[in-house]
């Protein structure tokens, strides 16, 4: 019997097929799959790759909507600091506390900040400040690495910019969403400002501890001198005490903030930025405890008067620090030597401009018993032996005198007006020369004359406290 036409025929003579297709397989005839098993397979990634693109669509969306509900950045209001009274030559004369009782003054970092405390802030906060554009993902992968193999938060992995974003807006919780918070906004940040306006920027914002923001409120506050120039020992404190503002405080936890000091220092030490040697040294120091006397920001007599210092950042005066100080040493001096209850004005002006260089308007402020809150120079009254100087000049001028000339200083009555002597005491027949040197020596007494200009000193005024202001 033969085999059926359609069997397929053995090879080998006497053998036949041991196996058959299985049913339903469908191969080609080189062994691969159907045409229809890539199609299918086809189709299953591009539908998982839709999904996946509308998925990062949607997140992206929402992403993008959620920063967009964040708003513009507050510059406007981080920018805005202390009304600030300047000398003729820019110098602080005083600060005033902004409206919550801050005090917040302006810092241009390259121009008015010690390069040594720059150096020690950046090595210790935020080394690639300079590169970076707002986030650091080195930093960030640091303090990730550190949070896991330590089991707590050892750095926040913050650079200078997300810390300006969470003074610009501050908030008490630490979380993951406030730290993409800051991230953004430090992004923001950096597109908008530069690295200089950003560092101004923080070293205005920056706590000092109670109500001291920036740099400059704090060295003022504390070393009694601008941030110029600090000493090791200074910018190691200054970088210290903001990131535990209020736990570091030097009028309360003077002991921890020294810690802390030393904690920059050693550090600065590991990173070869400071010697062993200087950072010793500097550890000896003590840390200030308290705020200077001075810490209202100097010149008491500078007063915001009817309100016009409100908006403005800053007021120049025509007055001269150096010979300002100078006059209110010497003010107090001669209240203190004339006696109890006894103060003293000056106004100096520069003969050749009308420049007024320097106004004291008492001895003392805060001293109630000479009546220091009683501004002379302003304060309506006699103007007593003030005006003889000028009155003597016009008389020898039109010769009706001359310095030999012999006057009376004796007690005058004009009705129930008896005018009297400063020291209560009379001369006698005087010539004009010496009437006119004794009131000199009464105004001489409170004048002061710097070398290079000629400052006249037009008023110098004692008085003595009646009824609460100072008569003359």
């Amino acid at each position: 019997m033969s085999a059926p036409a359609n069997q397929p025929q053995s090879s080998c003579p006497g053998l036949s097929r041991a196996s058959t297709p299985f049913a339903g397989e469908e191969k080609d005839v080189d062994g691969r799959d159907k045409p229809g098993h890539d199609g299918a397979r086809r189709r299953r990634v591009v539908r998982i790759t839709a999904i996946a693109l509308a998925a990062i669509s949607i997140v992206s969306g929402a992403f993008i909507a959620w920063v967009a509900s964040l708003g513009p950045l507050p510059l406007e209001q981080a920018q805005r600091v202390s009304t600030s009274i300047i000398d003729r030559n820019g110098k602080l004369l005083r600060a005033f506390a902004m409206a919550d009782g801050r005090w917040r003054l302006p810092v241009d970092a390259k121009t008015a900040v010690d390069p040594g405390y720059l150096k020690l802030l950046l090595a210790y906060e935020d080394r690639r400040f300079l590169s970076h554009r707002g986030v650091d993902p080195l930093a960030l992968g640091r303090a990730a690495f550190q949070l896991v193999t330590r089991g707590h938060i050892v750095s926040g992995g913050s650079t200078i910019t997300m810390q300006l974003a969470r003074l610009m807006e501050p908030r008490r919780e630490r979380s993951l969403y406030a730290k993409l918070r800051q991230m953004v906004r430090a992004i923001e940040i950096e597109r908008q400002l530069s690295k200089d306006e950003i560092l101004d920027l923080y070293l205005a914002l920056a706590p000092f501890g109670g109500n001291l923001e920036g740099v400059r409120a704090a060295s003022i506050a504390y070393f009694g001198k601008e941030p110029k120039r600090l000493s090791l020992a200074e910018s190691a404190l200054l970088v210290a005490l903001p990131q535990s503002p209020e736990m570091r405080r030097l009028d309360r936890y003077p002991d921890v903030a020294r810690t802390a000091r030393d904690r920059v220092l050693e550090r600065m030490v590991e990173e070869h930025l400071v010697s062993e040697d200087d950072a010793v040294q500097a550890k000896s120091v003590a840390v200030p405890r308290l705020r200077k006397t001075d810490a209202d920001f100097g010149a008491a007599f500078v007063r915001r008067g009817d309100g016009s210092n409100e908006g403005y950042a800053r007021h120049q005066l025509t007055l001269d620090a150096s010979l300002q100080k100078t006059l209110e040493a010497l003010a107090r001096d001669r209240a203190i030597a004339q006696g109890p209850n006894i103060s003293v004005a000056m106004i100096a002006v520069d003969n050749e401009s009308g420049d007024v260089l320097a106004r004291v308007g008492s001895s003392d402020y805060f001293d109630e018993r000479r009546a220091g809150q009683v501004d002379m120079t302003r304060a309506v009254r006699s103007p007593g032996s003030t005006l003889k100087p000028f009155i003597y000049g016009l008389a020898f001028e039109d010769g009706f005198v001359h310095p030999e000339s012999l006057i009376d200083d004796r007690p005058i009555r004009f009705g129930t007006y008896a005018p009297e002597n400063f020291d209560m005491t009379f001369q006698g027949t005087v010539p004009v020369r010496k009437a006119l040197q004794t009131v000199a020596e009464r105004a001489g007494d409170c004048a002061a004359r710097p070398r290079r200009r000629q400052p006249a000193v037009v008023a110098a005024e004692t008085g003595r406290r009646q009824s609460g202001a100072a008569e003359g």
